[in-house]
């Protein structure tokens, strides 16, 4: 455990029910000192779900700051942490699941919140089918039972519906029922995007954690304060072969979250593009 960050020694609040202090404590306890204190006894279900019954109001970091703030409110403490995430169509091809997870981490001591984001692809699937088979094979396409599965009678939005489905079992069982529920027979089954539900996710929250983790070990050099920290790429790495700026970048832009101190730091080892990428070379 380092003692040299500011936050070493402190207590973090994180209000969770889904398991993510599994996922956060063995990335920012090590790196900077601190530790993460699960805050319990509230259903962060009512600030939204992933199957719809209860729609998020606000942005991603909106609903990041509630749950941080509640968990603060809660503990008594003056640092707080949460992660919010969302599933999507990917930005480039609009084809991929994609999986977008902020995490926010609040210093009332200090007055700043700091950012830690991970994107990329998902586990985030359905389907509607009153076949068994078929049934079967989504199941193993999104790796049941590891990952759990959500499933309801007839459509997307039917109240009737079964969470922490996590065995064969109990997916036989459900799927009988819910068939014999729905007028069509059909049931309508999906991934289940909770934490604790789902590897994939994990796995983004932890990427989410470790970009936290640079920021807050970076301070700012006008300010001094904790979360410097990249915030675009900048286009225009020069073609190899005519000099015309291209779409890949050649330096990134770096932000304080507090004082909005920049600065612009070129990418060092590649000083040029693959023609490929250049509009001239390759119109």
């Amino acid at each position: 455990m380092t003692d040299t960050t500011v936050y070493a020694a402190c207590k973090v609040a994180l209000l969770t029910q889904h398991g993510k202090e599994k996922v956060l404590a063995p990335v920012l306890e090590p790196g900077l000192g601190c530790r993460i204190e699960h805050v319990t006894g509230f259903d962060t279900d009512q600030l939204g779900t992933f199957t719809r019954e209860i729609p998020r109001h606000g942005t991603q970091i909106e609903a990041a700051r509630r749950k941080a703030r509640i968990g603060m409110d809660r503990s008594g403490l003056r640092l707080g942490l949460a992660s919010e995430g969302a599933f999507g169509p990917d930005p480039i091809s609009g084809m991929l699941p994609w999986n977008v997870e902020h995490l926010l981490w609040i210093d009332d001591e200090r007055g700043l919140e700091v950012i830690g984001r991970a994107q990329g692809p998902a586990c985030f699937a359905h389907r509607l089918t009153s076949s068994w088979d078929s049934a079967c094979e989504f199941a193993q396409q999104v790796g049941f039972p590891d990952q759990y599965i959500v499933m309801r009678a007839g459509h997307q939005d039917d109240p009737r519906i079964r969470k922490d489905i996590l065995a064969w079992d109990a997916f036989a069982a459900q799927f009988q029922a819910l068939s014999a529920m729905s007028d069509t027979g059909q049931v309508f089954i999906e991934t289940d995007g909770r934490a604790h539900a789902n590897p994939t996710r994990r796995a983004m929250i932890a990427r989410a954690a470790d970009d936290l983790l640079q920021r807050l070990c970076m301070p700012c050099p006008a300010c001094g304060l904790p979360g410097f920290g990249r915030v675009e790429s900048l286009a225009g790495l020069p073609c190899s072969d005519c000099g015309t700026p291209t779409s890949q970048p050649y330096a990134d832009r770096y932000r304080c979250p507090t004082c909005a101190h920049d600065a612009v730091h070129e990418r060092v080892g590649q000083t040029t593009a693959d023609p490929g990428h250049c509009p001239c070379c390759n119109p």
